[in-house]
Parts: structure tokens; sequence; C-alpha cells
């Protein structure tokens, strides 16, 4: 496995600094917000440009998918401070924010190739991550060259990972220090990702000096990446934007897109953060139910019944499960019960805030229920399956233990 950074050579008194969106005017083709100096939104946004600008420390900030945790992509000790504070291994690769396509022209010196226009037309700002060639690297008058992004964002690759995020404080943050932001999400290193700053600071507390608040993300899962430097062009990682929706929107040249494998191995360099080393994972033991109808509900209530101890169960359902029609030997059993929703918008948004809300009822065992992989299915079935310890299909059968 691959080294974390040094340890943190600094303890902060953490503050939830509160940021609000009303008080934000930044169109989606503008270059900098529109904020009163007079309000608390000017002063919070401002102490936090100006850790980001100096490279004194990391800061957290919401995005639309989940938290941040920010720091100058151009700088290899501010990035490594990031993995410091997440306790993240050095080689998974972290993703650089941008506040227009203005800024990725002028400071990384990064045109979008032709193949992106149309999705980016219709994702950015927004939950889209794509993937680019590494700009050349700026060569000095004695000269010695510089990369353009430092290496610890992209460590072994020859390109990297952009998006442009549509919440306001995210944006503002951004065009403020006129700095791209590498911004993994601001969690712990193989925790759930944050989706509240209360759940930053439950991580982080003591680790960064700022959390911005702006209330809960909406959408509650991590960006969609895509690679369309390769043939045929790959989502490397399901998120907030659906592989129907890139077919749609992406025209011809995305219409025989796939999807990479969700996991590599520990030795293998990775285009995007995710595929390696644990993730989302709660403290509980998680337990995922794949399959449909009755005959899923039947094997969940039977697993329960079966299961020996004085254990805290906590169960995740979502379309299927029918816990009304469980006996009462089995709802007995069952400890909290938190519904995650019908929709997939709603699942998405809900899945990581209430993975973390089981943790800190203190349950034993997560029981979650699987979705089918349609739509935003796809993204919700990618982090349950890393969030879990176990997947059963509706007969017991095994799929991961």
């Amino acid at each position: 496995m691959a080294s974390t950074s040094s340890a943190l050579s600094a303890t902060f008194a953490t503050q939830i600094l509160p940021v609000s969106l009303s008080d934000i005017d930044f169109p989606s083709d503008a270059e900098v917000p529109n904020i009163s100096k007079a309000t608390v939104t000017y002063t919070n946004l401002y102490k936090a440009a100006d850790l980001v600008r100096n490279h004194v420390a990391p800061v957290a900030f919401p995005t639309e998918t989940v938290y941040g945790l920010g720091a100058s992509a151009l700088s290899t000790a501010a990035v490594n401070q990031i993995f410091a504070a997440k306790s993240r291994p050095s080689d998974n690769p972290l993703i650089v924010h941008i506040s227009s396509v203005s800024q990725l022209r002028r400071v990384l010196h990064t045109e979008i190739p032709d193949i992106y226009r149309p999705l980016i037309q219709e994702f950015w700002p927004g939950p889209l991550t794509i993937i680019l060639p590494l700009p050349d690297p700026i060569r000095n008058e004695d000269g010695t060259v510089t990369p353009v992004i430092s290496p610890a964002c992209t460590p072994g690759q020859n390109t990297f990972g952009v998006r442009m995020p549509s919440h306001l404080i995210a944006r503002s943050l951004i065009a403020i220090t006129d700095t791209p932001i590498a911004a993994p999400s601001a969690n712990a290193s193989s925790r759930p990702s944050p989706t509240m700053a209360q759940h930053v600071y439950n991580d982080m507390i003591g680790r960064i000096p700022i959390i911005l608040d702006g209330g809960a993300c909406n959408v509650g899962l991590e960006s969609t990446v895509i690679d369309g430097t390769v043939s045929p062009p790959v989502i490397l990682r399901p998120g907030g934007v659906s592989i129907e929706e890139i077919r749609k929107y992406g025209g011809q040249l995305w219409k025989d897109v796939v999807t990479g494998k969700s996991e590599a191995g520990h030795d293998e360099t990775v285009r995007t953060p995710g595929m390696k080393y644990k993730h989302y994972s709660p403290k509980a033991k998680v337990v995922v139910f794949l399959g449909q109808g009755d005959g899923n509900n039947g094997e969940v209530a039977r697993y329960i019944r079966d299961l020996e101890g004085d254990l805290k169960i906590g169960v995740l359902p979502s379309r299927l499960f029918q816990i009304d029609s469980w006996d009462e030997d089995v709802k007995k059993k069952i400890y909290i019960v938190k519904e995650l929703g019908k929709s997939g918008s709603e699942i998405a948004r809900n899945l990581f805030a209430y993975l973390r809300d089981l943790d800190e009822a203190g349950v034993d065992l997560i029981i979650a229920e699987g979705v089918s992989e349609e739509d935003e299915g796809a993204a919700i079935m990618n982090r349950l399956r890393k969030a879990a310890t176990e997947i059963l299909d509706s007969h017991r059968y095994i799929v991961k233990n």
C-alpha cells in the first residue's frame, strides 16, 4: 500500500463558519461572484480564501455532490496537507476544481477537446469530471521546468481530472482565490463522504482550521468521472450524471461509452479517486441485499432472525423492503430504521448521511437494500458495494465477503 503523507504539523481550533447562498450572485457564465462586503458570507469566504491562497492549510467547503477538502492544486506542499489531514494514501489521485473555463485556460494552460464540449455544455457547472492530458510544464529561465499542476494530484499519470462545481460557495471560493483547487471529499480516509458541515467536523476536528457551512449537499454522491482520451470513451466512476445522460447528451461520440472496472489492485496506477483502498465505510458491518420482490424480503427477514447475540441492527430500506410485513420477532431485533427514499435522487442524497447516522446511533450491523442500476442506481450501488462487508443476493449467495 502506498504511504500516506507526513503527519500533520499543526493542530487547529476547527471552526464551522456559516455562508448563505442568498448572499451570492454568481451566474454560470461569470468570472467572479457578486457578494456584498457587508455580509458574514463575504467575511467567511475571504477568510477561507486567504488560507488557500497562502497555502496555510486546507479548508472544507460544500459542493453540490459532497463537502470537499481543498488546497491549491498548483502547490505540492499545499496538496500534501490534504493527504495528511485525511490520512489518505499518496497514490490516490485528486480532482482539480475550477470556477470557469477561462480559469482552465489562463491558469492551467489547458483547452477542452471537442469530444467533451456537448457534455460540459449540459453539465458544467455540475457533477461531471473530465479527464484531460496534463499541460506542458513551464520552462524557467534557468533551464529547469515546473509542472503546472502539482504531481501530488496526479501520481504516476499523464492526465488529470477536472470539474467545475455548480455550488455557489465552491465556485466563489475558487474564483476569489483564482486558484484551481484540488479537493477530495472532506472526510477521514475510508469513511463515508460528508454531506453536511457537522460530518466534516466529526472527522476533521483539529486537522483543519475552517469548514464553510452551506447546508446539506443536494446530490449526495461524488461526481461522475469520464475519460474521453481513450476509445471508446469510459465512465471511470459513476456519480451525479448517469450513463444514460452521458449517452443522451454526448451525441455520436459517446453512444458507445463503456463503464470501467470499479476497483483496482493496490499496485495499479489509477486515473480517478475511489478505485483503490477501502471507501465510504462506516464503523459497523454493512450487509447489502440484492434481488427483487418477496424473495428478497423473505431472505432479509430470515437473515435477521438467524443472527445470534445481542446486536444493534440498523436497516436502510428504499423501494422493496417491506418491514411492516416481517414478523414481530424479526422487527424486535431491529434497533433503528432509516428510510433512504424511493427515487434515485433521494437515495443518493441520503445514503452517506444515513450511514453516518447509524454509526452515531452505535449499531453493530447495517442491512442495506440494493437498488437496480439504471440512472442514479449505478452510482448508488458503486458506493454500497465499496461500503459493504458482505453482499448477498436473494438466495443468500455471497457476492462479496
